[in-house]
């Protein structure tokens, strides 16, 4: 089974204001994407028996907030093969508040941060109750990690090398470092080989194949092929295209001396049993 690690739910454009989806224009060379969520699509863009990681979003900073109340709806709908995650801004009031309520009114079963675009860090000792929460409820915690095209979300507060520092305070929780932090690839990749519970995703990078190449070059010379998870970034790509995409990697190496990815630990991650990784039910 495949499990994917990395999709979203919201409704485009109400849970987003008009600046970001003018700078979202960015994200593909001055087309405005089309960002609406739809499950009978993604499920016609994917094989067969996949279950999803669905997550909205809040990030006041950015003009993005999707309210869990969403989130938990979108997952009834299909609740066998949708698993919900919570999300929070600690720039916010009652964000603890909001935490409690979407993992125990609404039993969603993990937490998504959007750290740069919400303009915080994750290290940042303002979200230590949010780590011992996670720690004691074993909740496992995803967070964007990489670049954006929102000129107002900081880089800084993007960085993996901060996880460092989380994972160091907080080592029982499980980590997810999205888009395998590009294009910081290498923190990435050094801070999961370092932490146990430290793991990264794919996901949204296999549109730039090269690059895509060298993240999992790195990957594979630093041995933690076992730290990745599959993701897409649905919709802004499917689980087909993203499949595709990692096949295809080494066909662009004909005819050259460049070293191989290991054929067979890409079809490892893509069946990984994530669900247990990440100790969901």
């Amino acid at each position: 089974m495949i499990i994917d690690v990395h999709s979203h739910a919201w409704e485009y454009p109400l849970h987003f204001g008009d600046d970001f989806r003018h700078q979202a224009k960015r994200a593909k060379a001055g087309v405005e994407m089309d960002l609406t969520v739809r499950y009978e699509e993604y499920q016609a863009s994917s094989i067969d028996g996949v279950k999803t990681i669905v997550f909205g979003g809040k990030a006041k900073l950015s003009g993005m907030w999707v309210d869990d109340d969403y989130v938990a709806k979108y997952v009834a709908a299909h609740p066998d093969q949708l698993i919900g995650f919570l999300s929070v801004d600690p720039t916010q009031p009652n964000w603890m508040d909001e935490l409690h309520y979407g993992h125990q009114d609404l039993k969603l079963k993990g937490i998504k941060l959007l750290s740069m675009y919400a303009g915080f860090r994750p290290d940042d000792r303002l979200l230590d109750p949010l780590w011992q929460y996670a720690t004691k409820h074993r909740l496992p915690v995803l967070l964007h990690t990489g670049t954006t095209f929102i000129a107002q979300a900081p880089l800084e507060c993007t960085l993996p090398r901060h996880l460092d520092v989380v994972a160091t305070r907080f080592p029982d929780v499980k980590i997810i470092m999205a888009h395998l932090g590009h294009p910081y690839e290498g923190e990435a990749v050094v801070t999961a080989r370092k932490h146990p519970n430290v793991y990264t995703d794919i996901s949204a990078l296999h549109y730039r194949p090269f690059q895509f190449y060298h993240s999992l070059m790195l990957v594979q010379e630093y041995g933690i092929w076992d730290k990745l998870l599959f993701g897409t970034d649905y919709p802004f790509t499917t689980v087909n295209a993203t499949l595709a995409g990692l096949r295809s990697l080494n066909d662009m190496l004909q005819g050259t001396s460049l070293p191989r990815l290991n054929e067979e630990a890409i079809e490892k991650m893509i069946y990984r049993d994530t669900l247990g990784v990440l100790g969901i039910g």
